[in-house]
């Protein structure tokens, strides 16, 4: 009904819980998968340029897989003065992130792409976050709660880390992994109806 004939499936190249629980609130039926692919790009490649080509690299893979399917990837980086925080490995170097934020604004970069049979579209989405000046004591704090596991950036604005941000400006849902404005208007381009 939803995808009209035009595909057998919608697809969220994904095993994010942020991203799946985005992609569920729109009520679709879709299916989640992980996309399995090397996210190294070139060294020096900018943060914009990087998410896009990740993002469109995770839904070609899944893409790839699956026939007749539309498949929503996507990708995120934080830039701190134009170069990229990605996850941190471990709790030392989740502190760092954070310090090396506290007290100043940097932006969140999300990388989208819609691909199907005869559809393609990657686009970017940029929002800016001001964190609050932050003692050691309360980010050594932030990091004992284990938030920060497998975000770039160090931290999860929709869970306890939103009491680390002063300011936040643009998509929440793009902050929160998949910027859901664009990925509706991506998907009704594509021929998805939504009621």
């Amino acid at each position: 009904m939803f995808l009209g004939g035009l595909y057998s499936e919608l697809i969220l190249a994904s095993t994010s819980s942020a991203r799946r629980a985005l992609m569920t609130g729109l009520g679709l039926p879709y299916l989640a998968v992980a996309p399995e692919v090397d996210e190294v790009v070139p060294e020096g490649t900018p943060v914009v340029q990087a998410v896009a080509q990740l993002a469109e690299r995770k839904a070609r893979a899944v893409a790839n897989r699956y026939a007749r399917c539309l498949v929503v990837g996507a990708d995120q980086l934080v830039s701190l003065d134009g170069k990229a925080l990605g996850k941190p490995p471990d709790a030392e170097t989740a502190f760092a992130q954070l310090k090396s934020l506290a007290g100043r604004s940097h932006e969140i970069v999300t990388g989208v792409c819609v691909v199907g049979p005869g559809y393609l579209v990657t686009e970017v989405d940029v929002a800016r976050l001001h964190v609050r000046p932050l003692s050691d004591d309360e980010l050594h704090g932030y990091v004992a709660t284990g938030e920060w596991q497998g975000c770039a950036g160090a931290y999860r604005v929709e869970g306890r880390g939103q009491a680390l941000f002063a300011r936040i400006e643009g998509d929440r849902t793009s902050i929160q992994g998949l910027p859901m404005q664009r990925v509706v208007r991506l998907l009704r381009e594509a021929g998805v109806r939504f009621f």
